[in-house]
């Protein structure tokens, strides 16, 4: 028996150094050096895939992690985020997602019992992140729930937002909006801090909090529902007396309301296009973003 187990213990020796003698072998017909692996050779990794709710998410998610991740948003660009119910396409992305990206249960109102669902380490919640880095006078437009949810008009928390994308994934930190083209941005607007004008939803104070502009007056609620009677009634009574430079009406509504306002007054319309929705999806999209709704600004007041 002993014998019978020595002599099988032998063959298996045997046939590893064959097995072994073989491999070098080839491996010198090959040319390869006697040191070289003969390993197969490691895949790259994949690209992870970044999935945001709206497009503006996405602006940001693109310009932040560049050619490093695959980006894609949920919410078509001409549908309102906060009745939008995601279908199943878009519950297929998430699960495939290696990060999701979205404002907060207070904007994607029927989105949120789906990201609830996802666990923390996947999921960055916009407004959450932002109200624990914002100081108490960030807190001066609200939708009743804090913040005001259009964070991404304020390059400071675009900057913000591209940060915690790139930590997520491992990415080093670097601005997407650099502090000197914020400045230049704001000089180009500084002969514009008297005008007055209307837009067609309360959406934009972190941007005319950014640029030093005065605040307009709003058509729309910060939902961008249309405002009860009294309140139309009260927009118009201040308009008689306001110099109003135009009237923004945004791609994203039926711009009827904003028409007959601005025929009624006789101020020219001029588009605004705060969800970019013709802005491509490029590795410095959100600067030409804001850099566009800078110069839709200046169009109202030249």
């Amino acid at each position: 028996m002993l014998k019978k187990i020595q002599y099988n213990t032998l063959l298996v020796i045997s046939l590893v150094i064959t097995l072994n003698s073989a491999s070098l072998g080839a491996g010198g017909a090959s040319g390869s050096s006697p040191g070289s692996s003969s390993a197969l050779p490691i895949l790259p990794r994949p690209v992870p895939l970044v999935v945001t709710t709206i497009k503006p998410l996405a602006i940001i998610a693109q310009s932040a992690a560049g050619d490093a991740a695959n980006i894609e948003y949920l919410v078509p660009a001409n549908q309102s985020p906060h009745d939008f119910s995601l279908p199943v396409s878009a519950l297929k992305k998430i699960a495939s997602a290696d990060l999701v990206v979205w404002i907060g249960r207070d904007f994607e109102t029927r989105s949120a019992k789906t990201m609830a669902q996802i666990p923390t380490s996947k999921l960055v919640s916009v407004i959450d992140q932002i109200a624990s880095q914002a100081d108490s006078a960030a807190h001066d437009h609200s939708d009743g729930h804090g913040l005001d949810p259009h964070l991404w008009l304020d390059p400071n928390y675009g900057n913000a937002i591209a940060a915690e994308i790139q930590s997520r994934l491992g990415l080093p930190i670097k601005e997407i909006l650099d502090q000197d083209s914020i400045q230049v941005l704001q000089a180009s607007l500084a002969s514009s801090a008297d005008k007055t004008y209307l837009t067609h939803h309360d959406a934009y104070a972190h941007f005319v909090r950014a640029f030093k502009l005065p605040a307009g007056f709003p058509i729309r609620d910060i939902r961008g529902d249309v405002k009860g009677v009294k309140s139309q009634y009260q927009l118009r009574k201040t308009m008689a007396s306001a110099n109003i430079s135009c009237v923004f009406v945004e791609p994203q509504y039926q711009g009827k309301d904003a028409a007959v306002i601005a025929a009624e007054f006789g101020l020219p319309l001029v588009a605004l296009d705060p969800q970019g929705l013709s802005q491509p999806l490029n590795n410095h999209a959100y600067s030409e973003f804001i850099s566009s709704l800078v110069a839709q600004f200046k169009a109202c007041f030249q």
